[in-house]
């Protein structure tokens, strides 16, 4: 069991695609705080791996949802208006590229896979925030998963640098646009956790070994601190916190050219 009680609260995790995922972690602390979750998973292929993980969280809604595909996103949400009536919070944990793109300069880009980028991985969470507009009532959290890359070039991050740098600067405007009616809107930029995702980026375990080098607590951080940290941005306990992107990274954003 958590410190913090979600009893009574209930959620939507996008993003989980198997028991690594920083969306699994968070699911599982959220369900371990009491709160009742609708889970997604991307497609007929990501099931077998995300339904038994729904099962573990209990009293859990299993919707398919790819946000490219039209209409996907809105049936997950009219299934909550219908089953519960109401959400208090999302944590989205989606990000697409083209695997040229992804390996590609950004220089060589198509437009087309930029665009596609940029839906899957930005406009979807912006999708999420007017759906779960009326939902969320009596105030809200909305929650997204960012990088460092999104501020400092990374090497081999490439398209997904400016599409992070627009999903952070997102958080900003949804949150402005949000406050008046008390839904909060928060990044976590993540460090460097192996997960299914980040092995799709070329060379991650320099990234791992760079940021066990850098970082002030001399580590990489586990997807239980990434979990913890969405926990307590659900929670009432950042009731006044909004429009931020919190970097839970062990430190490494903070460094900037060391000397020795």
């Amino acid at each position: 069991m958590e410190i913090i009680d979600l009893k009574g609260r209930k959620g939507l995790i996008v993003g989980i695609a198997n028991e690594h995922s920083l969306a699994w972690s968070a699911a599982r602390h959220f369900s371990n705080a009491g709160a009742e979750l609708a889970i997604t998973y991307l497609n007929d292929k990501a099931k077998p791996f995300v339904e038994p993980l729904a099962r573990e969280a209990g009293n859990s809604l299993l919707l398919p949802c790819d946000v490219s595909r039209p209409g996907q996103l809105k049936t997950v949400f009219e299934t909550i208006e219908r089953e519960w009536g109401r959400l208090d919070f999302l944590l989205h944990s989606i990000a697409w590229a083209r695997k040229e793109d992804l390996h590609g300069r950004l220089t060589d880009c198509s437009a087309d896979g930029f665009a596609q980028s940029m839906l899957i991985s930005c406009h979807s969470f912006i999708q999420m925030a007017k759906l779960a507009e009326p939902l969320m009532d009596k105030g809200g959290s909305l929650i997204t998963l960012s990088f460092y890359g999104a501020e400092k070039v990374v090497d081999h991050y490439n398209v997904m640098g400016p599409v992070k740098a627009a999903l952070e600067a997102s958080v900003r405007y949804l949150a402005h646009e949000h406050g008046k009616k008390s839904i909060r809107v928060n990044a976590i930029s993540a460090g460097a956790v192996a997960t299914r995702a980040a092995s799709g980026l070329q060379h991650f375990d320099e990234l791992l070994n760079e940021t066990r080098r850098r970082a002030p607590l001399r580590r990489t951080v586990e997807a239980s601190e990434v979990g913890r940290t969405a926990l307590i941005l659900a929670s009432d306990y950042m009731s006044a916190v909004t429009g931020e992107t919190l970097y839970v990274d062990a430190g490494f954003h903070i460094q900037g050219m060391v000397f020795h």
